[in-house]
């Protein structure tokens, strides 16, 4: 019992000391940091602070121009702007937004054709993996966030113009939503995906069934073929009916249909599989596919570099 009891008390003394430990060199190691930053003030000068200006430059110059956008457009509120001069006003950010629009498409080819080629067979389907599962998460979470938004910001409910179009459902079922998805993966015109995408559009047509009425009542699940055409057919189809003791009658209903549609925007999905399915076959052609995998690394590069002047 004692030497139980002993190993006890030594086992919790360990313990102790292991957690006095962690916090001595948490403790040391901030003390050294503010130790270090206190010599680094001391001895800095003005090189150093433009040295600091210009590394930090784009991520300084991102935050004033936020703070001057918002100060901007809550000391321009009280003056009640018409439409004409909001639409002045962000003229320099709809050209900035039109370039990075433009530059969307070739980077994301060039940026998956080129990695997935300069990955080895072993390294693509781990990759492969973890890129399928990151994009289902992601996919989940902007759907989530992008329910939670709508039904706390209410887009475009004040909006004059009308939600729906004549003849036209814009409500779309789940079912449907998803079987979009998969056919955006593979378009059959990659031309057509890159500015164009599939969507599923809903349309109204009339159905015209017969019921057949019996002298107890109807029978609304008994259907029959429309009669034959002929001269007065209705008394003549009363008359033969009445004496057979039924009587048809034609019932015309609404019924909603799904159609083929498309919607104006960057097939991005199927742009995304058809360049993965590239790059990867390049990567296995090994030195035949050399010259393509140089094009599109160059092309990425050239891309990137458009990218940084347009940001600056």
């Amino acid at each position: 019992m004692s030497s139980h009891g002993n190993s006890l008390f030594l086992r919790e003394s360990g313990q102790r000391l292991g957690r006095v430990g962690w916090l001595q060199r948490l403790q040391e190691s901030l003390q050294q940091r503010a130790l270090r930053t206190r010599l680094r003030l001391q001895t800095m000068t003005r090189e150093h602070v433009l040295r600091f200006l210009r590394r930090n430059a784009f991520i300084l110059l991102t935050v004033s121009a936020v703070v001057i956008g918002v100060s901007l457009a809550f000391a321009l509120r009280p003056y009640q702007l018409t439409y004409r001069q909001i639409k002045y006003f962000s003229f320099p950010g709809e050209l900035l937004m039109r370039m990075l629009q433009m530059l969307v498409l070739p980077l994301i080819v060039s940026s998956l054709v080129t990695g997935m080629a300069s990955l080895d067979n072993k390294a693509t389907g781990r990759m492969g993996m973890r890129a399928a599962v990151y994009y289902m998460v992601t996919t989940i979470i902007a759907v989530f966030i992008g329910i939670l938004m709508v039904t706390i910001i209410h887009p475009g409910k004040g909006s004059k113009e009308g939600l729906h179009r004549e003849g036209r459902i814009e409500t779309i079922p789940t079912a449907d939503a998803f079987m979009d998805l998969i056919r955006n993966m593979f378009p059959p015109n990659l031309v057509e995906a890159c500015f164009k995408q599939f969507k599923t559009q809903y349309s109204t047509r009339v159905v015209t069934r017969t019921m057949v009425r019996t002298e107890n009542g109807s029978e609304p699940g008994a259907s029959m073929p429309p009669p034959f055409s002929v001269e007065n057919g209705t008394s003549f189809l009363e008359n033969v009916t009445r004496a057979l003791g039924t009587l048809q009658e034609m019932l015309s209903f609404e019924e909603t249909v799904p159609v083929p549609g498309s919607a104006n925007g960057i097939n991005a999905l199927g742009l995304v599989v058809f360049s993965v399915a590239f790059g990867l076959v390049i990567g296995g052609m090994k030195h035949k596919g050399r010259v393509l995998r140089d094009f599109f690394d160059s092309l990425n590069e050239a891309i990137m570099r458009l990218v940084g002047i347009i940001i600056w």
